[in-house]
């Protein structure tokens, strides 16, 4: 308690100057160090400034030199994406022309099928598996043909269609993407260190666009330029096939159109000239009727004018019989009246037997009239319906190119 309550130790003079020489190496000594930090600090941060800068210049430029890119790969696909909705447009007009064309090839079938229906109404002989209703089977034949072909290339134009749209939807998509980069890209390469809206956040950028690279970007602007241009070479191609299909399908209904026609005209000459014919020969006939008429008066006149001769005949004979005894002779008077009643009784069996072949023949010339007469209505009605009925079912028939 003494030591503790009693005055403090006092240093000798040799330990005051150690001790101020202690600190005056101290103190140098942390100056010294002190200045080494200065000087080593301001080189940092001149170093620091130069790399900061030639960083940022280094970013500035690549920014630039991506923004470049990004406008070049814009363009491209722009360029590629304006040809697809083109080709889609063009697309849809040769789609109209198809279906436009397939609408067209109904009333042609209709006409056809009805033209086959009412050549089933020709009667008796006229109904004919002739030129005509060949004709019209191979016409009914092409149209289907044509409107199954036409139905096909429509579904192919459907399906172009789709594919040019995806392609289409991609790059509008990459374009999108790309317009959205652009901008930011931009935006980056507007910042400086003066810039008012920096971040000021320690968020760790170290994994972000990473996700493709350089090349699997470029890449992929490759693929879809491709894939653009090969739907268009398609749809060119599906186009060039469409024209060709239009005109020849077309070329090909006209053609049997026309064959068809010409049928019809050669098969009306034709039934024209035997209805013709026929109208001649009932002429004929009816003249041959009157003829045969006049002679059968005539066979009658002259079987009635042998009756009174052969009366006479047997009246002389039956008187003459009653002659008495031997003037009953059989004189040469007697015997002509014998011979002619025999012969008069043989022209009346010759007539009669005539007047029976007249009446026969009488008969046949009628019924052969009244063949003559069914066959010409038969002419008449496949006239009827080849040139009035088919001719106005066919006459407003026009193909025409689409």
């Amino acid at each position: 308690m003494s030591r503790l309550m009693g005055s403090p130790d006092k240093f000798l003079p040799s330990e005051w100057k150690h001790a101020n020489q202690v600190h005056f190496r101290s103190s140098e000594a942390e100056r010294s160090l002190s200045q080494r930090l200065t000087a080593e600090c301001q080189r940092l941060i001149e170093e620091s400034d130069k790399s900061t800068k030639h960083m940022q210049q280094d970013a500035q430029k690549k920014l630039e030199q991506r923004i470049q890119d990004i406008k070049f790969w814009r363009q491209e696909l722009d360029q590629k994406f304006e040809e697809m909705v083109q080709e889609i447009e063009t697309l849809i007009i040769f789609k109209s022309r198809v279906e436009r064309a397939l609408e067209s090839c109904s009333e042609p079938l209709q006409v056809t099928l009805q033209c086959l229906t009412e050549r089933q109404k020709r009667v008796a002989i006229d109904l004919v598996h002739d030129e005509v209703e060949e004709e019209l089977l191979k016409e009914k034949e092409v149209i289907e043909g044509v409107m199954v072909l036409l139905q096909r290339t429509l579904e192919q134009i459907n399906e172009q269609i789709r594919l040019i749209r995806s392609v289409k939807y991609y790059l509008e998509k990459d374009l999108q993407d790309k317009f959205q980069a652009e901008r930011i890209d931009d935006f980056c390469a507007l910042l400086t260190n003066a810039s008012t809206n920096l971040n000021r956040g320690n968020s760790d950028f170290s994994s972000a666009g990473t996700a493709v690279t350089p090349e699997e970007w470029e890449s992929l602007c490759i693929l879809n330029i491709r894939k653009a241009e090969k739907e268009k070479n398609n749809s060119l191609s599906l186009r060039a096939l469409v024209d060709s299909l239009l005109e020849q399908t077309a070329s090909d209904m006209r053609r049997q159109y026309e064959a068809t026609g010409r049928a019809f005209e050669l098969r009306i000459e034709e039934t024209k000239t035997a209805k013709t014919q026929l109208e001649n020969q009932l002429n004929e006939l009816l003249g041959e009727t009157a003829n045969q008429e006049k002679n059968l008066e005539s066979l009658r006149a002259a079987i009635a004018e042998k009756e009174a001769p052969l009366k006479v005949a047997q009246t002389r004979l039956s008187s003459r019989s009653q002659r008495p005894n031997v003037e009953l002779c059989h004189d040469p008077a007697q015997i002509r009246l014998l011979k002619e009643v025999k012969e008069l009784a043989n022209h009346i069996e010759r007539l009669t037997e005539a007047l029976k072949l007249s009446e026969m023949e009488l008969k046949a010339l009628a019924r052969r009239q009244l063949c003559l007469e069914e066959e010409i209505q038969v002419k008449t009605n496949s006239l009827y319906i080849d040139e009035v009925i088919c001719h106005q079912l066919r006459q407003p028939v026009v193909i025409h190119n689409f």
